[in-house]
C-alpha cells in the first residue's frame, strides 16, 4: 500500500522534536529519488527515476467507490494524487508498489541489495539472531549473536563480530529497544529485574501503531475481487498464477486496495465523534490541514479469518485511526535470552479519543458502501452485534440503497454496540513484524513507530539527529528502508513503508558523511 505521510509530519520532527535536517524540505527529495511514479500526468512531488516502482491499478470495486463517492460526499471532492505530502478530504485512486510493467513487487532488498551484487564489501550473514552489542567502556565495538536456525531458549554458543568503524542496530520496533535494553541501555528497572548491568540510562517506554479494521460486505458475482486467490482451491488459483507468470497482468498483479481518502472532520463529524475527542482536534489537527484522522478506503475481498464465512465474492472496508492518541509499551523480560517473551502492550484503545473516531469511520465507510451497485449486504459477524429493532441492523441479503436516500439512524445502544466491535477486533495495521534475523539487514516492512524516538534526550529520547544513541560512542539505532520506524520522535500519518524509505536513505547520507565516502548525495 503506497502511502506517504502528510508534509507537516516530517516538519514536527525537526522543528517540534528538535532534529534539524529532517523536515519535509529535506525528506521530500529523497524520497522522491527513491522511487519510479509510472502513472503518466503531473505529479512534481514524485520521482521519476528511482529504484522503487509505484504504479496504479483498478478493480471494479474501486471504481464503484469513487462514484459513489463524487456523488455521496460532495464536499471532500477529488484528485488525481492522494499522496502528494499536502492533500487531505479529497478521495482518489490509491497507488501500490508493483511494477505496472511486470505485475512484480517493488521492494528495498531486490531493488537496493541483490541487484548489487558489485557491491563485494557487503557480506550479509544469515540466519544469526543477536543478543547485544558489545562495549569496550562507553564504545560500541561489536556485536554478540547466536544461530536462528533452531531457535532455542537455551545456552548457545555466542559468536562475536567487531566494528572497525560502527555499530548499526537496525533489528525493528521490536527488536532495536530489545537489543539496547540486552546491552545495558534502557531504563533503570527493566533492566534490573533483567540482571542485566546497565551502561547508560534511557527510560524509554512507548510504541505507536495505527488502529486497523475491516468491515466484509458481501458482492454480487459479476465483481471482480480476490476472494479466490485468498481461499481458493489450487485449481481455482492456477489460472490466474499462469497469467500472472507469463505477462504479469490479472488479478496477481493487484494488492487489492485501489482506492481511498484520507479523512478530517468537519463540524458535523466532529459533533458524531465525541467530546473525547475535542482537545486532541484542537491541539493537534486543527491547524494542520495536511493531517487526515482516518483513512478510508476499499479491500477487494474478504480480510478477516472467520472460517463459518460463506465461499463467495466480497468486498471490504478497510480504515484505520492516522495518528491515535493510545500509546504502548515493549520491553525484555528474559534477560540475555533473545528469543525470550517480550513484555508488549500495545495499548489500543486505551484512550476513549480514538474509540469515537473508529465509531465515526465504521459508519462513514458503511453508507459509501451500501450505495455501491455490487452491494448485496453485510457478512453480520463481521460487523457490531446490534441490539434487537436497530434501525441500524445488519442483513445478509441486501441491495444498494439510492444515493439520495437517508444516513442509517444509530441509538445510543447501538454506538455501544460499535464501540464495542471495535475493541473486540480491532488490531494492528500490519505494518509492525517483530522478528530479529540481523542486526543489519531484515528485509520486511514495519510501522510500530517511536521506540527509539529521535528526540532531546531530556524528552525521552533515544537517539540524536545524526542517529547517534545518547551516551555512548560508535553506535547508531539506524532504521533504513527494509526495517522499521522506531527512530520516528512522533507519528506519521500513512503506512510507514515510505517512510521508513526516507529514514534509510537520510541515514544513508548521514553515515557515508561520517564514514568519508564520495558519492553518496542528499537527493
Amino acid at each position: 500500500m503506497y502511502t506517504r505521510a502528510a508534509a507537516s509530519d516530517y516538519d514536527d520532527w525537526e522543528f517540534v522534536h528538535g532534529n534539524p535536517g529532517w523536515g519535509s524540505k529535506y525528506l521530500i527529495p529523497l524520497l522522491k529519488k527513491a522511487e519510479t511514479f509510472q502513472p503518466k500526468g503531473d505529479y512534481p512531488t514524485h520521482g521519476t527515476s528511482g529504484p522503487i516502482k509505484v504504479s496504479f491499478a483498478e478493480t471494479d470495486v474501486a471504481s464503484q467507490f469513487l462514484a459513489v463517492a463524487s456523488q455521496y460526499d460532495r464536499e471532500r471532492g477529488f484528485t488525481n494524487d492522494v499522496n502528494n505530502f499536502f492533500t487531505c478530504n479529497a478521495y482518489g485512486r490509491w497507488a501500490r508498489y508493483i511494477d505496472g510493467n511486470n505485475g512484480r513487487r517493488s521492494d528495498v532488498p531486490h531493488h537496493y541489495i541483490y541487484k548489487h551484487t558489485e557491491h563485494t564489501n557487503l557480506k550479509i550473514i544469515a540466519r544469526r539472531r543477536v543478543v547485544r552489542v558489545i562495549f569496550d567502556g562507553l564504545r560500541a565495538i561489536g556485536v554478540e549473536h547466536v544461530n536462528d536456525l533452531d531457535r532455542r531458549s537455551e545456552v548457545q554458543d555466542l559468536s562475536r563480530s567487531y566494528a572497525s568503524k560502527l555499530v548499526v542496530v537496525s533489528a525493528g520496533a521490536f527488536g532495536s529497544p530489545a537489543i539496547l535494553e540486552r546491552s545495558g541501555i534502557g531504563g533503570s528497572n527493566v533492566l534490573l529485574r533483567n540482571n542485566i548491568q546497565q551502561i547508560f540510562e534511557i527510560a524509554k517506554d512507548t510504541t505507536i501503531d495505527h488502529n486497523l479494521a475491516f468491515t466484509p460486505y458481501f458482492a454480487s458475482d459479476d465483481t471482480d475481487t480476490l476472494d479466490v486467490l485468498f481461499r481458493g482451491s489450487d485449481d481455482e488459483v492456477e489460472p490466474f498464477a499462469t497469467r500472472w507468470a507469463e505477462d504479469g497482468k490479472g488479478l496477481m498483479a493487484q494488492n487489492a486496495i485501489d482506492a481511498g481518502v484520507k479523512l478530517r472532520p468537519n463540524t458535523d463529524d466532529l459533533r458524531e465523534i465525541g467530546p473525547e475527542f475535542q482537545s486532541r482536534w484542537k491541539s493537534y489537527f486543527e491547524n494542520a490541514p495536511d493531517k487526515p484522522v482516518m483513512w478510508l478506503g476499499t479491500f477487494a475481498a474478504y480480510a478477516g479469518f472467520d472460517p463459518t464465512a460463506p465461499r463467495r465474492k466480497y468486498f471490504s472496508a478497510a480504515y484505520y485511526t492516522e495518528y491515535p492518541v493510545s500509546t504502548g509499551r515493549v520491553h525484555i523480560t528474559a534477560g540475555l535470552d533473545p528469543y525470550g517473551k517480550l513484555d508488549f502492550e500495545p495499548g489500543y484503545l486505551n484512550d476513549p479519543a480514538d474509540v469515537g473516531v473508529l465509531r465515526w469511520a465504521y459508519k462513514k465507510g458503511r453508507e459509501l458502501f451500501r450505495r455501491m451497485n455490487m452491494y448485496r449486504g453485510e457478512f453480520r459477524l463481521g460487523h457490531p452485534d446490534f441490539p434487537p429493532g436497530s434501525m441500524a441492523a445488519t442483513s445478509d441479503a441486501a441491495y444498494p440503497v439510492d444515493i439520495s436516500s437517508l444516513d442509517i439512524s444509530y441509538s445510543a445502544e447501538d454506538d455501544e454496540a460499535i464501540d464495542q466491535y471495535h475493541r473486540k477486533f480491532v488490531g494492528t495495521s500490519w505494518h509492525s513484524v517483530s522478528i530479529v534475523y540481523s542486526i543489519l539487514l531484515l528485509l520486511l516492512d514495519m510501522s510500530q513507530v517511536g521506540t527509539c524516538a529521535m528526540k532531546e534526550r531530556e524528552k525521552g529520547g533515544v537517539v540524536n539527529p545524526r542517529l547517534n544513541v545518547y551516551g555512548v560512542q560508535d553506535l547508531k539505532a539506524y532504521v533504513d528502508a527494509m526495517l522499521d520506524c522506531s527512530i520516528t520522535p512522533s507519528n506519521v500519518g500513512a503506512n510507514t513503508y515510505n517512510t521508513a524509505l526516507a529514514i534509510g536513505e537520510k541515514a544513508a547520507v548521514i553515515i557515508a558523511q561520517e564514514l568519508g565516502i564520495k558519492g553518496v548525495v542528499e537527493a
